[in-house]
């Protein structure tokens, strides 16, 4: 479980191609103490589990399996790219954003940018299937950050984020351009909720 409070941009050091899943080794300066073997760490909103770790040079390995690469924005790293990491979750400390889960719904399109002053506007689209899940002023992780959705327009599924320049210093998101997929998971809770309204309604419908 996580947050959704990026602590900061890594960089993946190195990518060893398998068959059927890719091994990153991310550099995690300044975040390995009390990380062991099996433990959680988002790597740009995907839960990923830590199989290896060089303590001298502050690298941690991660299997990532063909399932994830499909679904995610992980197949597409190179040696060098940045991403947003998080440790998992402590117990009795703030959660300063909302639950996540860190199992990515899918991948949302950057459809514009803008940039007021003192500001950076992301406007992005999600499929279809995940239009029913998201909600005006509702939350929504992207790249393992937690925002806040603006304007949604269900129709056509997208929405704004507007971010402020302290998160734009710890993130990766003033680097993305138009056309750029990024990873997003839904706020569990309104998954639940939707999908259980929308099953009573069905059977309501079935029993008339």
């Amino acid at each position: 479980m996580f947050t959704g409070i990026v602590t900061r941009s890594c960089t993946v050091e190195k990518i060893e191609h398998k068959t059927g899943l890719r091994r990153l080794a991310v550099k995690l300066e300044g975040l390995m103490d009390g990380l062991e073997r099996g433990a959680s760490v988002a790597v740009d909103g995907v839960c990923l589990t830590a199989t290896e770790m060089d303590f001298e040079r502050e690298l941690v390995f991660f299997d990532v399996m063909q399932e994830s690469l499909e679904k995610t924005t992980l197949g597409e790293l190179h040696e060098g790219d940045l991403v947003h990491v998080e440790r998992s979750a402590v117990f009795g400390q703030e959660v300063g954003g909302h639950i996540v889960s860190g199992h990515v719904t899918g991948t949302a399109t950057v459809t514009a940018i803008d940039r007021p002053e003192n500001n950076f506007v992301l406007h992005l689209e999600v499929p279809e299937s995940a239009r029913d899940h998201i909600f005006d002023k509702g939350f929504v992780a992207i790249k393992g950050a937690s925002l806040t959705v603006v304007d949604y327009k269900h129709s056509e599924g997208r929405f704004e984020i507007w971010l402020i320049p302290e998160t734009l210093d710890v993130t990766t998101f003033s680097t993305l351009k138009a056309g750029d997929r990024v990873n997003f998971e839904v706020d569990p809770q309104t998954v639940a909720i939707v999908e259980t309204v929308q099953r009573v309604m069905q059977r309501q419908q079935v029993h008339k």
